[in-house]
């Protein structure tokens, strides 16, 4: 592979020493990836959906400036740190297409546990970034690199901030220490919640579902505790997670934009008694069940109506 498909820190970006350099990061391999990331997300999932913004979009009462345009943050060219809640297995990958598909001109960087990493040793070139859980060794890295993305205004630092797996409505939400000590006593950059989770609709594949919460720029708030961070961050991100709850239980996908199609229907010889049934109905087949009795009638049916 060539060295043109290799992003280096570019001259004149921010970088305090060489110790806070991000790792190299293939855009070759990543587009790869992406490639057969989304065709897996279309094989298990009924659909990527995020969910849009609040009517109107004000201000946070924390005196931090938000900024919220249609259903994803509008970030410029601030560096960025995305700090999640962490359900499911899943996750890295809903950022990931997210960020490509909303933000197609950023690297996407975040922390894993390191001995997940050495099964997929290519996932290093890729901005995964392996982090020994538990350890001062794993939390200073963790840091470095975390300050070195506040110093890239081409990337998007993505963190699963519960650090391990919680169930989406668990309240109250918690959040670990190291989100915090990233933001604390941050010169520039935004900071954005994004909850997600994984509910069953009316297909027999679930939906992936993400909503973007105001993104919070640091350099409003430089005396701010890492401790007060925390605070606010995970009350930020529990209110995000209540949003998409709340239009999760009411199962309305007009209340979403839909990123990634997936599947439909349950397939084999269910479907084709369905279909034969909808021939006889004089309507066309979809296999999808949600939509069952608002599809328009086929040209006979309408013909037959006609007549009637």
């Amino acid at each position: 592979m060539g060295t043109q498909n290799v992003i280096h820190p570019r001259e004149g970006m921010h970088t305090d020493s060489s110790r806070q350099r991000l790792p190299p990061f293939s855009v070759f391999l990543n587009g790869w990836f992406l490639f057969y990331v989304q065709r897996y997300l279309r094989r298990h999932f009924h659909a990527v959906r995020l969910l849009a913004a609040p009517e109107p979009s004000s201000p946070s009462t924390n005196g931090l400036r938000t900024q919220t345009v249609n259903d994803h943050p509008d970030i410029g060219s601030e560096p960025v740190i995305l700090y999640t809640n962490h359900p499911s297995w899943w996750d890295p990958l809903v950022f990931l297409t997210l960020a490509a598909k909303l933000y197609p001109g950023r690297l996407s960087y975040g922390p894993i546990d390191a001995r997940a990493l050495g099964h997929y040793r290519f996932m290093e070139r890729i901005g995964f970034l392996g982090i020994d859980q538990g350890t001062w060794r794993g939390s200073a890295r963790f840091l470095r690199m975390a300050r070195a993305a506040l110093h890239r205004s081409d990337v998007i630092f993505w963190i699963t901030s519960q650090g391990e797996f919680v169930d989406p409505r668990q309240r109250p939400v918690g959040i670990r220490p190291g989100v915090g000590h990233a933001a604390e006593g941050a010169s520039r950059g935004l900071i954005v919640p994004l909850a997600v989770e994984y509910p069953f609709w009316t297909e027999r594949f679930p939906e992936a579902l993400a909503a973007f919460g105001p993104a919070m720029r640091l350099a409003d708030a430089p005396n701010r505790s890492a401790a007060e961070w925390n605070r606010l961050l995970a009350q930020a991100l529990e209110a995000t997670q209540d949003r998409l709850a709340e239009a999760s239980q009411r199962r309305d996908p007009a209340a979403f934009r839909t990123i990634v199609s997936g599947r439909v229907g349950v397939g084999g010889i269910y479907d084709w008694i369905r279909r034969i049934a909808a021939w006889c109905r004089g309507r066309t087949f979809d296999a999808a069940h949600g939509n069952w009795d608002d599809k328009r009638a086929s040209p006979r049916v309408a013909h037959n109506e006609a007549s009637q």
